[in-house]
């Protein structure tokens, strides 16, 4: 399986963006999902979570920094983890990475994580 992350580049602040996080190659289920964001000198921070996608009784979590303002989903037709950005502020600026719980039945049940993709917000 293999995570192929997109979306990121340089956006003025209060604008936009949509990051994808896109799941392929053979059978697999993907069971959670969430994003995180990492700057240089600082821990790798959760953004969002998303355990509800193969669970009933999963939820759907954001950082307080971030609430409001992004928001995650997952479509299962394409496989895709998405992270819609708005009002964008320059302390978003990070790159960021997608971390997926994918089942195989080959590993079993593994978490992949995306390359980064870079955020910009800037004026």
């Amino acid at each position: 399986v293999q995570l192929q992350a997109s979306g990121g580049g340089l956006v003025q602040p209060g604008g936009s963006l949509r990051l994808s996080c896109a799941a392929s190659g053979g059978f697999f289920v993907v069971n959670t999902a969430a994003w995180y964001r990492q700057t240089p000198g600082k821990e790798r921070e959760l953004v969002a979570s998303d355990t509800t996608i193969n669970s009933r009784g999963g939820s759907i979590k954001y950082a307080d920094y971030v609430k409001g303002r992004f928001t995650i989903s997952f479509d299962k037709a394409v496989n895709t983890v998405y992270l819609q950005m708005n009002s964008l502020k320059p302390e978003d600026t990070a790159v960021y990475h997608c971390d997926v719980n994918i089942w195989t039945a080959a590993k079993g049940s593994v978490n992949y994580l995306g390359q980064g993709t870079l955020v910009t917000v800037s004026s």
